[in-house]
């Protein structure tokens, strides 16, 4: 599809981890901590991730809802468990802890000031809780406007239940947001399904697409969004 002539958006909503905040660098940091904790693990921390990630997701669509940081952590201690390796309560501290403390992309700060510039109103729309993205917003230069989260919603992505919380909440109907995303797995379901427009920054981190949805737009950084919007006459 494309976003030439559809109007222009009130609202630019983002998800957070992977295309604000460096979400893949800070987990391996998280892992390899932690696995420095085990006696000397041979486990690779891609594969202990991997087995994480699958637990967590899991989890997050298992009633009832629960805060992220208790499916993150017993989303950990699953993949521990699985591994062969011994699970402690801290670990889902220094989990946590990790998240709440990652940086954001190079070109992010930078990026929002300049959309904010523009007259857009920004909003984050993550799969976390209200104490676990503060950290992070705290390093966006205070260009967000509004922050929904799962808590808030009682609802994790894919589930397109977080989305319409969010346009609820924002006021505004699938027409007059654009969101901006870096997972497929978890923000193109809802695009497909509710139908808002939809812009993927394709980090490089081999996710790939649905094979039932394609984005509007595809970029490899932030910076490319406010080119393109000025390239569509907003």
């Amino acid at each position: 599809m494309s976003l030439f002539h559809t109007a222009r958006p009130r609202w630019l909503t983002f998800d957070c981890y992977g295309t604000l905040i460096q979400w893949d660098e800070g987990l391996q940091a998280a892992v390899r901590e932690i696995l420095a904790t085990k006696g000397g693990s041979d486990v690779d921390p891609a594969k202990l991730i991997a087995v994480y990630d699958h637990h967590e997701h899991a989890l997050e669509q298992t009633p009832p809802h629960r805060s992220f940081r208790t499916v993150a952590g017993e989303g950990l201690q699953l993949a521990l468990t699985e591994l062969g390796l011994p699970s402690e309560p801290g670990d889902a501290d220094v989990l946590t802890g990790r998240i709440s403390a990652m940086p954001p992309f190079p070109e992010v700060v930078e990026t929002l000031r300049q959309l904010k510039e523009e007259g857009y109103r920004l909003c984050i729309v993550s799969n976390t809780d209200d104490d676990v993205i503060a950290g992070n917003v705290a390093q966006l230069g205070g260009y967000i406007d509004r922050v929904i989260t799962a808590q808030q919603a009682g609802a994790y992505k894919p589930a397109r239940k977080l989305f319409d919380y969010a346009h609820e909440q924002l006021g505004v109907t699938k027409d007059e947001v654009v969101h901006i995303c870096a997972s497929p797995h978890l923000d193109h379901a809802a695009a497909r399904d509710i139908g808002f427009r939809c812009v993927w920054i394709d980090r490089g981190t081999g996710r790939t697409l649905l094979p039932d949805y394609t984005p509007d737009a595809t970029l490899t950084t932030l910076d490319g969004v406010p080119p393109l919007f000025a390239s569509l006459g907003w």
